[in-house]
């Protein structure tokens, strides 16, 4: 069983009224296609290589399609001491709620 803490769509829509650290793992094309703004793209394969450049100082939020993915860098990033907490439902149920996306590979 996972420990990963996890939130849904409704509180990171509330949580992105501040600023947060939201990260996207999602390969390259999918990030382009669609992503919540602010979100910052490492694709899940890149992460170990770049979790240097993921801040430690507070929390990040990871998300991916719909979740699985996101877990499992929520869980390697936790293993580094970064509090990561995966984003159920992920960019499908954001994009199926009808909130909105931003496209190209800009964080906004």
């Amino acid at each position: 069983m996972s420990t990963v803490p996890e939130i849904d769509l409704t509180t990171l829509e509330l949580l992105l009224a501040e600023p947060i650290v939201l990260v996207d793992v999602r390969e390259d094309d999918e990030y382009s296609d669609g992503h919540v703004s602010s979100a910052v793209h490492i694709a899940l394969s890149t992460v170990p290589d770049r979790v240097d450049e993921i801040p430690s100082d507070g929390p990040v939020y990871v998300i991916c399609a719909v979740g699985g993915r996101s877990g499992k860098a929520a869980e390697f990033l936790r293993t580094k001491g970064i509090d990561a907490i995966n984003v159920a439902g992920g960019t499908n149920g954001w994009v199926d709620s009808g909130r909105p996306v931003i496209c190209g590979t800009s964080p906004v």
